[in-house]
């Protein structure tokens, strides 16, 4: 599903403590969502000063996030994201602080990711700016089911594997465009807030149906 960026704690501590800042997180996904940019460009996308996000990029630079790009004119310095993905084990990250301080890093800017898009999603529909063919297949769902670890590291599997067969198929094709796909899957445990139906019997709920940035957490991911 593209290349990767392999994060080990061990080895990447400074990497890891360069991304747990929610800017630089977000400038990598711009830049590997939308394709090449300024600092001026993104500062405009952002809401930030040129003056930051060229800071910024330069602190990701360092670490091989990022990489120039070919300039359009010679005026302003053009940046790209080396990879289309960041990885890591879960195992391996559990141990070390630097590396859960950008797990949580990570998770609050993919929940910011996740509701910006959504409201852009949202806008698209009221404004009637949404295609009849994506009507029906756009959407967000939520489920609770009881799964194995093994279940679940399976449909992880499965998804991963999808995604990848569609993605190829869909390359040459006209129709195609750029879909946000949120996953997420974790044991909620015997807490009080668990989810429950209208008669507080029922464990597994469905939402609205259809489908849910570049990074992923899972060992081997």
């Amino acid at each position: 599903m593209g290349s990767r960026r392999v994060l080990d704690p061990a080895e990447d501590t400074a990497a890891l403590k360069a991304l747990t800042h929610p800017l630089r997180i977000r400038l990598l996904g711009l830049l590997r969502q939308d394709g090449p940019a300024t600092a001026s460009e993104l500062a405009v996308r952002t809401g930030e000063s040129s003056a930051s996000t060229s800071y910024h990029l330069r602190v990701l630079a360092k670490y091989a996030f990022i990489a120039d790009a070919e300039h359009r004119d010679g005026r302003e310095r053009r940046w790209k994201a080396v990879h289309e993905l960041t990885s890591w084990s879960n195992a391996a990250m559990s141990g070390s602080d630097t590396a859960r301080a950008f797990g949580a890093a990570l998770h609050r800017a993919q929940l910011d990711h996740f509701e910006r898009s959504l409201a852009g999603f949202q806008r698209d529909v009221e404004a009637g700016w949404l295609g009849p063919d994506w009507l029906e297949p756009a959407g967000v769902s939520d489920l609770m089911v009881r799964l194995t670890p093994e279940s679940l590291t399976e449909l992880w599997t499965t998804i991963e594997r999808t995604v990848e067969e569609l993605v190829t198929r869909d390359a040459d094709d006209a129709r195609a465009e750029q879909v946000a796909l949120f996953f997420a899957g974790f044991p909620t445990g015997q807490r009080d807030d668990a989810a429950t139906g209208p008669a507080g019997e029922a464990e597994e709920r469905d939402a609205a149906t259809g489908p849910a940035g570049g990074a992923e957490e899972r060992d081997g991911t």
